[in-house]
């Protein structure tokens, strides 16, 4: 969560219906997103300062591996973009022994709106992936995913921003866990494609992707 302060209380509030466990990073905002998140029910964890969605993943995997109790771990965009149902059906293929990781993947039927740009970048992302891990994917570079709590143990993300996406792949593919992808949609709005969608955001994925 990176100044979320407009949408996160909506955010939590469906997840919390499902999902009665949620650490939010809160990843140096500067709005108040923290004390939004943590009056809706969220337990909060602070970064003093900005420092990119792979920190924040691995700060809240971290923490969630401290219940010892923990069976699966959902990783949720905080703004918005996915759909509980989908975590749901994810986390459900973990529970039932199918799966160790389940990823998610807008290219598999669902019914997400993906711009020309965007379409590009992840299809050379899977492309990328494909190319380097060997790993069949179809949608390399989407946030919502589910761990089993043994496979979110051995995740060591070091990529601060956007090149985590790839570097999680690489260790999942040495890992070599149970793993399938899941259709998923992708609510795409205004407020989220001002947060993630620009021409200069997916000029960043693709320079971190081939020359990080």
């Amino acid at each position: 969560m990176y100044n979320e302060s407009t949408v996160i209380k909506s955010v939590l509030e469906g997840l919390l219906d499902e999902f009665p466990y949620v650490v939010c990073v809160d990843d140096g905002s500067t709005d108040g997103s923290g004390a939004i998140a943590a009056a809706a029910g969220a337990v909060v964890v602070r970064h003093p300062v900005n420092l990119g969605q792979g920190a924040a993943l691995q700060t809240g995997i971290e923490y969630a591996l401290q219940d010892p109790e923990l069976d699966a771990v959902v990783t949720f965009d905080a703004d918005g973009q996915h759909r509980v149902s989908d975590a749901r059906a994810m986390v459900a293929r973990i529970r039932s022994g199918e799966a160790e990781v389940v990823l998610g993947s807008r290219f598999l039927g669902g019914a997400s709106e993906v711009s020309w740009l965007k379409r590009l970048v992840l299809r050379t992302a899977a492309l990328q992936s494909r190319l380097t891990t060997g790993l069949e994917l179809t949608d390399a570079h989407n946030g919502l995913r589910a761990f089993s709590a043994s496979v979110a143990a051995r995740i060591d993300l070091r990529q601060d921003r956007m090149a985590h996406a790839s570097e999680l792949i690489h260790q999942l593919a040495e890992l070599k866990p149970r793993l399938v992808e899941h259709p998923v949609q992708i609510i795409y709005t205004e407020y989220s494609k001002a947060k993630g969608q620009s021409l200069l955001n997916g000029v960043n994925i693709l320079a971190d992707l081939f020359f990080r």
